[in-house]
């Protein structure tokens, strides 16, 4: 079956999904089976490392800093995208439909978006927050509890803002491409869905995606500037090396996992007649579904704090290969995340990778 516009190609996928396996009609079995098969690896390992991230910030105090926020927020929305998502989506690759029926097609849809854009929009407020902090742009600014909260907050209320209108008619929640996993309708045209998908680009990615761009840009001017200042001085240079490359990944993950599904949706806005594969259809909303796994390894796991406590738990609590939380070199870092001192000409608060 070809994934067109049509208003057939339309009935048949909304509704034929939830009546039996698509196969041979939509794709192979093998196809299914083998998005099954990554949709599950994504469903261990995700739980496994955003599992982790949360254990060690409650279990180790000295991750409970306000910087670190934003990065537990970020695990929660990821495991919620896998509980949500990811299991849902295996189980109904193994199957070959959607077997949940139309109802809960619609909250799938829907809790995946709400928690993908927090995740997405966690990106950019953790960027935002370290341009805040190591560029200084409203002087001596301190970064109090009370900001992390609001930052985090803000995430959830934007992403309900912009994900709950298909629930009421703007757009809708549909099953895509293989008809195993539920999303906004971006692929059958009409003005109701092109409106709501070219908001959405503009609210959920484009937004984000140049916060964080500026924010990281500013970063790396300043921490160049205190680079050139310091020529002799290793440490500077080793920091402003890792720090470009950190945010080279960051930025990197941010449009593997984003990139796709933006670029379909805009592409079918615009041309409403052009014809997708149904498996090439569902690649977007998978791409997405495996930043549950990177985004703790890049954002979380770099971080030297996080990666100490994270493997001193594994070790059952053998500090003596990676250094005991309470002695003085730990005591110092305790209250920072990604901010380490980097003397320039004016003082202040720069970047480490660590």
């Amino acid at each position: 079956m070809g994934f067109s516009t049509g208003p057939i190609a339309t009935h048949n996928i909304t509704i034929g999904a939830f009546h039996g396996p698509q196969w041979p009609d939509v794709a192979p079995r093998s196809t299914y089976m083998a998005v099954a098969a990554l949709m599950g690896n994504v469903v261990i390992l995700a739980t496994f490392m955003n599992g982790m991230v949360i254990l060690v910030t409650v279990k180790y105090k000295r991750l409970r800093s306000p910087l670190n926020y934003i990065l537990v927020n970020l695990a929660i929305a990821d495991l919620m995208v896998t509980f949500f998502g990811s299991t849902i989506s295996f189980s109904n690759n193994i199957n070959g439909y959607f077997t949940l029926g139309e109802s809960i097609c619609q909250f799938e849809g829907f809790m995946v978006s709400l928690t993908g854009i927090v995740g997405l929009w966690s990106l950019a407020i953790l960027a935002f927050e370290r341009y805040i902090v190591i560029c200084k742009p409203m002087g001596d600014f301190r970064f109090q509890r009370r900001h992390a909260l609001g930052g985090c907050l803000f995430t959830w209320i934007w992403s309900f803002t912009w994900t709950v209108p298909p629930l009421f008619g703007w757009c809708s929640y549909v099953p895509e491409g293989l008809q195993t996993s539920c999303g906004p309708n971006w692929y059958t045209g009409g003005a109701n869905n092109n409106s709501y998908v070219v908001v959405l680009f503009l609210t959920c990615f484009l937004m984000p995606l140049s916060l964080i761009i500026f924010s990281y840009v500013s970063l790396l001017v300043v921490l160049r500037a205190v680079a050139q200042q310091q020529k002799e001085c290793q440490t500077t240079q080793r920091a402003e090396r890792e720090v470009t490359r950190m945010v080279v990944a960051m930025v990197m993950a941010f449009l593997i996992c984003w990139l796709p599904y933006a670029t379909f949706a805009m592409v079918v806005a615009v041309n409403k007649d052009i014809v997708i594969h149904p498996t090439l259809a569902s690649m977007p909303s998978y791409f997405s579904k495996t930043a549950t796994v990177y985004n703790p390894i890049i954002y979380v796991f770099m971080n030297k704090q996080f990666r100490n406590c994270v493997l001193t738990t594994l070790c059952c609590g053998r500090k003596q290969f990676f250094g005991d939380e309470d002695t003085s070199s730990s005591s110092t870092s305790r209250s920072r995340t990604e901010v380490t001192n980097i003397p320039e000409a004016g003082g202040g608060n720069r970047i480490s990778p660590a």
